[in-house]
């Protein structure tokens, strides 16, 4: 009866107060512009970040990611349809020695209109839009960035990001297996007016490791999770600025040759709802998962436990109640304060019940200069 009463809040309060988080202010896109063309700029982006697990599940480690990234690029903007970058990213762990890690940045990126076609490095990570259960959004502090060929189209009542990470290079006598992500993501608008938008989600990302060079004998995996729901805003006024609730069917498929996980297939109800303010956002969010595995997920709605001294433990069934507090301010131009509180609830009848909690606190420095040029 508890659960449920907490299920039923959970549900009943779509009608006043949406859905995992919008990380809109992470996000970071260099595209072409026909105003600056034949000019060079460099593109400071950096990102501190604070992210800190108070967990004591069996499914999500308790530890903190407390640094900065900084990506400085040179930014040529050679046609009004073309840019090309380069760069590099560097990661500062604070109490760590040195620079934690560096990646080389190149990208080509043509765009018209509303398609664009990226090569090299992605516009990745939260860029993808994906809910929690399929990408975990830490993935933009430990996986920062991602290479491979990207097509993103935008447009009113459309949008959709496909793409190919390629995570693991081999060569000739190497002992490893490739591995690469490939998927997408979708939004599709039903319904749109001045106030209220109806939109259909669709999101794939599937995982694959294998290879033909020294590891032909080790077995293929490809692990596949999809998801596909409704999105609904409703827009207020000044102080509650909107409501919203997005509402998923998540689906796990274990597609490898051999089978080795623990479930070969799982699926997942992911309910949210919350209301948007100038006091911050309320989220409420609630997951179902059985057998769920997903190969970038977040591990607290996995049924697979990947942690710390438990590896390998398994709960089928996996019922949570998160409830999130986010506040967002430009504080300058192009300063931008995320903070974040996200209190979990296990409801599950398990030895893993808990109550958990993660907060977050990110500031985002995003800014372009000009070198020179023709003007």
């Amino acid at each position: 009866m508890k659960k449920l009463l907490l299920l039923i809040l959970c549900l009943h309060s779509a009608q006043f107060i949406s859905a995992q988080i919008n990380n809109d202010s992470l996000e970071y896109r260099i595209r072409p512009d026909s105003l600056r063309t034949g000019e060079l700029y460099l593109s400071i982006h950096n990102f501190n970040f604070l992210r800190n697990y108070e967990f004591f599940s069996k499914f999500q480690d308790g530890y903190t990611l407390y640094g900065t990234q900084l990506e400085p690029q040179l930014v040529y903007y050679a046609d009004p349809k073309l840019v090309l970058t380069a760069g590099i990213h560097m990661r500062k762990d604070f109490g760590g020695k040195g620079i934690y890690k560096t990646y080389p940045l190149f990208s080509i990126k043509y765009q018209n209109k509303g398609l664009a076609f990226i090569n090299g490095v992605l516009e990745g990570n939260v860029q993808h839009r994906y809910i929690e259960p399929i990408f975990d959004m830490e993935r933009k502090i430990t996986q920062p960035v991602e290479y491979g060929t990207q097509l993103q189209i935008t447009k009113p009542s459309f949008f959709m990001d496909v793409f190919i990470n390629w995570n693991n290079m081999i060569y000739k006598y190497s002992g490893e297996q490739e591995q690469l992500f490939a998927g997408g993501t979708a939004d599709l608008s039903l319904f749109k007016s001045a106030r209220a938008k109806l939109t259909i989600p669709l999101q794939v990302l599937a995982f694959h490791q294998g290879g033909q060079i020294d590891t032909i004998e080790a077995p293929l995996k490809t692990i596949i999770n999809g998801a596909t729901g409704l999105k609904f805003n409703y827009k207020l006024g000044k102080v509650f600025q909107s409501v919203f609730t997005e509402n998923y069917l998540v689906k796990y498929i274990d597609n490898s040759s051999t089978h080795l996980q623990a479930y070969n297939n799982g699926k997942g109800l992911f309910l949210n709802a919350g209301v948007e303010s100038k006091f911050g956002d309320l989220i409420f969010s609630y997951w179902h998962g059985n057998s769920y595995i997903s190969s970038a997920g977040m591990p607290l709605y996995q049924s697979v436990s990947y942690n710390v001294g438990n590896e390998g433990y398994t709960e089928k069934i996996r019922e949570l109640l998160l409830v999130r507090y986010v506040y967002k301010k430009k504080l300058v131009p192009n300063l931008y304060l995320d903070f974040r509180v996200e209190p979990a609830f296990d409801l599950g009848n398990n030895a893993s019940k808990s109550f958990d909690f993660h907060h977050s606190l990110f500031l985002v420095y995003k800014q372009e200069f000009r070198l020179f040029g023709n003007k």
